[in-house]
Order: C-alpha cells, then structure tokens, then sequence
C-alpha cells in the first residue's frame, strides 16, 4: 500500500540518491587530487571531504522535502526558524566558525606545507616555527626549543608570513631532537 501510494517518490529518492551518490564521489576525488598535488596531509583531506559530505546531504534532504509535498512556504518557515536559532548559537561562537572558514581556505590556497618553517609576523607575538600539522581549527607550530604552539587558523590568514626554510622538519629531526 505504501510502496503503492508513494511510487513516483521513492523513485526521484533513488534517482536522487544515485546522484548525491556520484557528486560525493567526484568531489572528493576531486579534494583528493588537490590535495596531494599540493603536498597536503590526509587527515585534512579527509576532514574537507566530510565537510562536501554533509552539505550534500543537507542539499538532499531539502530536496526531498520538496519532493514529498512540502510546500514552499511551509519550508520557508521551517528554515528560518532553524537559521534564527542557529544564528542566535553560532554568533556565540563565530570564531570556531571562522577558525573552521580558515582553515577551508587554507586548505585550497594555503602556500605553506607541513614541515615548513615559518615566521609570523606579529607585533605583539612574533614566532618562527616549523608547521607540525594544520587542523581544522588551528596550526601547530614546534619552536627551535620543542615547544609547541597551537596559533588559530583565523589569525594566520590576518597576519604576514614568510617561509623560512622549505621542508625543515628534516634538518629539525637531525638535530637529534625527537619531539616531534
């Protein structure tokens, strides 16, 4: 009886299921190409494909809302009481949100790799450090004395860098220290 009553929308379901299906599969071939070409670590590659992932599947249900009757104005109402509430929260925590949007945008344009050495020019701060990992709030950072420092995505992109010294990390290990 359901099967019946609900043919043409279990249909567009699966059809549109094939096709989340396949653009989450292009896309993250696609990160994933960047992302090696550009020397970029997995853990990062994977956390931006996840990140596709969940808008896709946000995409699909809005869909598929649309495609089981709801109307438009009904969705309307619906996702404006949702963006009001999670304004309301996210105002609370805009700078994960832009630690998170940083470190997006470091991800595609980001000059510098894991084991580069660094120095941020900060007037207050000012740090020279090899890049031990980028994640997706924060950078870390090891300092010629071993310790580490956790500098956010959201100021790296505010802040003037030059590369030091490309690859460090391996004159860093010579050294016979063994704190990475």
């Amino acid at each position: 009886m359901f099967f019946e009553s609900y043919k043409t929308e279990l249909i567009t379901t699966a059809v549109i299921l094939v096709i989340v299906l396949i653009l989450r599969f292009l896309s993250h071939a696609l990160v994933r190409s960047i992302g090696r070409k550009s020397g970029i670590n997995d853990a990062r590659i994977q956390l931006i494909c996840r990140y596709i992932t969940v808008t896709l599947l946000i995409i699909a249900l809005i869909i598929e809302a649309f495609v089981f009757g709801a109307e438009l104005k009904d969705m309307t109402f619906i996702v404006s009481s949702v963006f009001a509430v999670i304004g309301i929260a996210l105002f609370a925590i805009w700078s994960i949100l832009s630690n998170v949007t940083s470190g997006i945008i470091m991800f595609f344009s980001f000059p510098y790799k894991v084991g580069d050495k660094i120095q941020i020019h900060d007037k207050d701060f000012p740090i020279e450090a090899i890049i031990e990992d980028i994640r997706a709030f924060q950078l870390h950072l090891r300092l010629d004395n071993g310790d580490l420092v956790t500098y956010p995505n959201n100021l790296i992109l505010q802040k003037a860098v030059t590369l030091v010294e490309k690859d460090a990390i391996e004159g860093f290990m010579d050294d016979g220290s063994d704190s990475l």
